[in-house]
């Protein structure tokens, strides 16, 4: 019998800490051994020429999410298969909880969503939109307990946002539980006051939908809570930050050692404001809309010095995905109306890793090991997972994504296998590609297609965090 039921061989290993050229052997779903050669196996998988990275992590992707007149266009099995064939072999998204109901059985409700239907493996976040004292007392505490070890928490919209007083109540108990909070960061009533402003000038176009969230609203907001986490001291992650204002928040509360982690995306190093703008201000700016809103290029670059100063802990997608041309999508009657009813959000898990490999690796503003670090290890560090998932060592599950650093690719939606009718990056270039995408050892996407049968990715119970721990204890 064979010692390994598989090897990759002849590929450069990458590690968030190491670039080496050796073999894996893989036995049981776990990598065995890294090794120089690697032979005594019953299936060979020939990497010459490819990178040999871990699976990306995704931690901030919205699936089947109820969005009320808007139809979320990814469920799991779409969601999932669009994540593997973009290389990623764990996603995050999250149990919303609605005003008024439990939070528990808002959890329970989102299993039946995800069970069976996952070609990747998934945690699930938690999203508290109602902290009310059996929440708070009871059902956050037991589901922190049960492997729920992160939450995300709103500074806006009508049906999420928190009070200050709110806020500071969620915080505490997450202090005590030590589960990391996930904050959204962007001023309810400043929005609100600016969609009204705009509205009332007749400025509707969904390019309006940027200039009623500009970087001051997120930047005052990032302060703000930053504010809150030093007054209780507990741990926070800022999650898609857009731009300097912001960015530039989360440094001077690093600075001062407070533990305030931040996260950006991809569309704020790729797309613009200009993008919503569309063709003369019609409705096909509709596609980019998302919050907080991409700025411009100059924003780019301070994105880029967060990055490569550290700032940033973790690169993700916030994918949160709608038809284009859709009654329950972008061009529904009320998101015609105006930019405030067109649904918020744009798919991107697939796209993450090839745009970050080509605007950061191939353009030399980032290392090989900085890319694992920011699309695997470090989410696996900060949510609960390491040393299982994000990283290539033994004992780890063998979720392995093998890489053409040197495939020229141009995006379009006829490459993309996730539900959305359109991908953002139409026509973008990029150098680096997926190749194959490994969960356990079993291929799930190969060179284009997705052969991972449904319902193997499995729900991933996480470890209390060693991010989220006080600095005072």
């Amino acid at each position: 019998m064979p010692a390994y039921d598989l090897a990759i061989r002849g590929g450069t290993v990458v590690t968030a800490a190491d670039v080496t050229r050796c073999d894996i052997g893989v036995r049981n779903g776990r990598i065995a051994i890294l090794a120089e050669a690697v032979t005594d196996a019953a299936r060979t998988i020939d990497a010459t020429g490819l990178l040999v990275m871990p699976g990306g992590i995704d931690s901030h992707v919205h699936l089947a999410q109820p969005s009320g007149e808007a139809v979320m266009a990814d469920g799991f099995e779409t969601g999932s298969a669009s994540a593997a064939a973009g290389g990623n072999t764990t996603l995050i998204p999250f149990a919303v909880q609605p005003r008024g109901a439990s939070l528990r059985e808002s959890v329970v409700n989102y299993h039946r969503e995800a069970q069976g239907k996952s070609h990747v493996d998934y945690g699930i976040h938690l999203i508290i939109t109602d902290p009310s004292p059996s929440v708070l007392g009871q059902e956050l505490p037991a589901l922190v307990a049960d492997g729920y070890t992160s939450f995300k928490v709103f500074m806006t919209y009508d049906d999420m946002v928190l009070n200050d007083r709110q806020l500071l109540q969620v915080f505490e108990v997450a202090r005590r539980e030590k589960a990391l909070v996930m904050v959204h960061c962007e001023g309810y009533d400043a929005i609100k006051f600016m969609t009204e402003r705009l509205e009332a000038a007749g400025k509707t176009a969904p390019y309006y939908h940027a200039a009623s969230r500009p970087e001051s609203v997120e930047r005052e907001a990032a302060h703000r809570a930053i504010s809150h986490a030093e007054l209780l001291d507990v741990p926070i992650m800022i999650v898609h930050v857009s731009g300097r204002q912001a960015m530039e928040q989360i440094r001077w509360a690093q600075q001062r050692g407070l533990k305030v982690y931040g996260e950006t995306c991809t569309q704020y190093i790729s797309l613009t404001a200009d993008d919503l703008k569309g063709v003369d201000m019609d409705e096909t700016g509709g596609k980019y809309v998302c919050s907080p809103p991409p700025r411009d290029e100059a924003s780019w670059e301070a994105i880029w010095e967060g990055i490569t100063t550290g700032v940033f802990q973790t690169f993700s997608s916030d994918h949160c995905p709608y038809k284009y041309d859709s009654p329950q999508g972008k061009l529904s009657a009320k998101g015609r109306s105006s930019f405030r009813w067109v649904p918020n959000g744009i798919p991107g898990v697939e796209v993450r890793l090839p745009i970050l490999f080509s605007e950061g690796v191939v353009k030399g503003r980032i290392t090989l090991e900085q890319f694992v670090a920011l699309t695997s290890t470090n989410h696996a560090k900060m949510y609960g997972l390491y040393p299982r998932k994000g990283s290539l060592a033994v004992g780890a599950d063998a979720d392995i994504v093998l890489w053409d650093p040197a495939r020229k690719v141009t995006i379009s939606q006829e490459l993309m296998h996730h539900g959305a009718d359109y991908t953002p990056w139409e026509g973008y270039a990029v150098t680096g590609w997926p190749v194959k995408t490994l969960l356990r050892g079993e291929v799930v996407f190969d060179d284009g297609k997705v052969v991972g049968a449904v319902g193997r990715g499995e729900f991933l119970k996480r470890d209390i965090s060693p991010y989220a721990a006080p600095r005072l204890g």
